[in-house]
């Protein structure tokens, strides 16, 4: 029961109607019995600082945060963990006394759901496409353990950007391309490692390519970070053998993370997977 003493965690973002992330942190909460509610608020580009007002002003214990607001909501935060600063984004928010702390659990998740297929990842040409604050994150952790990282996208010079930072970061051969048909033939050619973070409505068009041209081959990893994919392309890629994983894996991975920033305990992970796969039948698309 919501009573005066029950305290709240949230999502934010726009859009928001679609989130998973309500029913998985309830039932996670049910399951533990702890006095916390999750919701989820739609927050527009220009109601971001607001917002985090808002989230100061109402004791909120905390935050997840989707897009658009990774990337800026950092500036009204009061510290921001090491690895969310370095890699400019931030999808948790604890409150801690009466400051607002920053982290990233992108990267983690995405990597254990890729340790999860049971394949190394030690040595592996990657490739990932977008270049957002998901993909950062990711190409945070993935080039500390890859051979090479290649970025694919749209605009040239946001990859520029994520390859530059990778090779800050870990000394490890990376490059970017601007995402079109050519540079994908050339950098799956010998890739063994594919990552979309484009998003849902964007994704189609290039999954279909990569299919019609054969450039998912078998024994290639595959991980789309979109958990309401619009077409069958994972279906697609496992018949032609590679070993693939949906976001909702990655999800709920990095929600047990955020959960445990939250609370110091350990997340029921298969509670939240279970309630995940079950919210995801009715989602609004």
């Amino acid at each position: 029961m919501i009573g005066g003493t029950t305290r709240v965690c949230a999502v934010i973002g726009d859009p928001i109607k679609h989130s998973l992330s309500p029913p998985m942190h309830n039932a996670a909460f049910r399951s533990l019995g702890m006095d916390l509610v999750y919701v989820a608020f739609r927050v527009r580009k220009d109601e971001l600082r607001a917002a985090i007002e808002g989230i100061r002003s109402l004791g909120i214990l905390g935050v997840n945060v989707t897009m658009p607001h990774k990337t800026r909501v950092l500036r009204f935060l009061d510290k921001v963990d090491v690895t969310a600063r370095e890699i400019g984004a931030v999808n948790t928010i604890v409150r801690s006394d009466s400051e607002l702390h920053g982290y990233n659990t992108d990267g983690q998740a995405a990597l254990a759901s890729l340790a999860s297929l049971g394949c190394s990842l030690s040595g592996s040409a990657g490739v990932i496409l977008g270049a957002g604050g998901a993909a950062r994150s990711i190409a945070y952790h993935l080039c500390r353990v890859v051979e090479s990282l290649t970025i694919l996208n749209r605009t040239r010079s946001k990859a520029s950007s994520i390859a530059g930072k990778a090779r800050m970061w870990s000394g490890a051969r990376c490059r970017s391309h601007r995402l079109d048909r050519t540079s994908l033939r050339q950098e799956l050619s010998e890739a063994s490692l594919l990552i979309n973070t484009l998003p849902v409505h964007v994704f189609p068009r290039i999954g279909k390519t990569l299919i019609e041209q054969r450039l998912v081959r078998p024994g290639m990893l595959v991980l789309d970070i979109n958990y309401q994919s619009k077409n069958d392309f994972l279906a697609e890629a496992k018949l032609a053998g590679a070993k693939v994983s949906d976001g909702l894996d990655m999800l709920v991975r990095q929600a047990a993370l955020s959960f445990r920033i939250w609370t110091g305990r350990d997340a029921p992970i298969e509670i939240m997977r279970e309630a995940a796969i079950k919210a995801r039948r009715t989602c609004p698309k």
